[in-house]
């Protein structure tokens, strides 16, 4: 009787092993993965596998000879999901009560694809994928006006991180959840479009982002010695002691910013360069071009006054921000003011939305509170590549800039 297994059945969705055994030697077989998300919206994958001379389907080394991935690849079945519903993004909100159902089947190789849903399957398993490790916890934050999660690895005292998801609106931990099972103590920040904050920003007061800092600096579970930003827009640059920035500009692009009175102004831009992909998606990477000899260096966020690091991660096919170029000019403003605590990783056809690896890339996404549908922009076997790199670049790099440091920089 064929089985079908995975080890472990439950994980993270960093982790997973799944392996077809009893087949008949060199069988071609048809396995098909699906699941739904928290707004019951289908993804599904599928890929045509050999088994070995022994009858098993090891995703490990075996390669896929077609389907939505193809060559040998362990997690192709769930970075190669892909949606039901066009322009929708799997996004997981609950972290920590609710894993993945992640539903696998496996068919005889002349079932036809379109019939998977009629076709009982040879066999089949569901699995669990979680964003958060079994021990961490989960602390709701509203105090004053913030508005997040702390997440906590059990035991111990551990570098501090504080995470910006961008602009989407509500709050994000998918992010937050999983560095905090690889040991970190985790802030995920929301800023708009959840509880009582507003729906939308007309101005970023910075000192929002201080507040946070104070939090944790109270905070009984906390030893804060270290502070990590997402992006340039958060705190005092001279707070930081190092920073991962993904798909960021050196500028303020979208809402004025606020400091103790003193108003940051916004990069001017060209509403003409905007364009419309052919699939009718809006491509922002160029609205910035012809104002760039108009601007002075006063657009420019400070960046040389940070006393930290900085880590800069560029998709050079992102359609949404110019992200190589943005990442060039702050590195050169670095150089200029005699700094080199800087890395750059630049990764050739991958789009704007680098996320923790595994996730089924996004390339075009409605964005709400704009009634726009993006172009992100990406290709997805190198973006999927990317984001596998890029989270163990970004690890090592919290861990090298953080963890020596013993004293607040705060």
């Amino acid at each position: 009787m064929i089985q079908l297994t995975a080890t472990p059945a439950s994980a993270l969705v960093l982790m997973s092993q799944r392996i077809a055994k009893d087949l008949t030697p060199f069988q071609i077989v048809l396995l098909w993965t699906s699941l739904e998300d928290e707004k019951g919206i289908l993804f599904h994958s599928q890929a045509y596998s050999r088994a070995s001379e022994v009858g098993e389907v090891d995703l490990e080394h075996a390669s896929s000879l077609g389907g939505d991935c193809v060559g040998v690849h362990p997690m192709g079945l769930l970075w190669s999901l892909k949606l039901e519903k066009i322009l929708t993004k799997l996004l997981k909100r609950d972290v920590m009560n609710n894993p993945l159902q992640v539903q696998l089947k496996l068919y005889d190789s002349d079932v036809m694809v379109t019939h998977t849903t009629i076709t009982t399957p040879k066999v089949s398993l569901t699995l669990e994928r979680w964003y958060v490790a079994p021990g961490v916890t989960r602390i709701q934050v509203k105090e004053s006006c913030l508005r997040g999660a702390l997440l906590l690895h059990p035991g111990g005292r551990f570098p501090v991180v504080i995470d910006l998801f961008g602009g989407i609106g509500g709050l994000i931990e998918i992010r937050a959840s999983l560095l905090a099972s690889q040991g970190f103590a985790v802030l995920a920040l929301a800023y708009c479009d959840y509880e009582d904050l507003p729906f939308q920003l007309e101005k970023g007061d910075l000192a929002y982002f201080e507040e946070d800092a104070n939090f944790l600096l109270r905070h009984p579970k906390i030893n804060l010695t270290f502070s990590v930003n997402w992006t340039l827009h958060g705190y005092s640059l001279k707070q930081v002691t190092a920073a991962a920035l993904i798909n960021g500009p050196n500028f303020i692009l979208d809402i004025p910013q606020v400091y103790h009175g003193h108003i940051n102004q916004l990069w001017p831009f060209s509403p003409h360069s905007l364009s419309i992909s052919t699939l009718g998606l809006v491509e922002l990477q160029h609205i910035f071009e012809d104002t760039r000899a108009e601007a002075s260096e006063t657009f420019f966020l400070p960046i040389e006054k940070a006393q930290g690091h900085f880590l800069f991660i560029v998709g050079e096919e992102d359609m949404n921000v110019n992200s190589k170029v943005y990442a060039g000019q702050a590195t050169e403003q670095l150089r200029r003011h005699g700094k080199n605590d800087w890395t750059l990783l630049s990764y050739p056809g991958v789009g704007h939305l680098i996320e923790p690896p595994y996730s089924p890339p996004c390339c075009a996404w409605r964005i709400s509170n704009l009634h726009l549908f993006m172009h992100w922009g990406g290709e997805v076997i190198p973006h999927v590549a990317a984001q596998e790199r890029s989270w163990k670049e970004i690890q090592k790099f919290l861990r090298k800039h953080l963890i020596p440091v013993v004293t607040s920089c705060l």
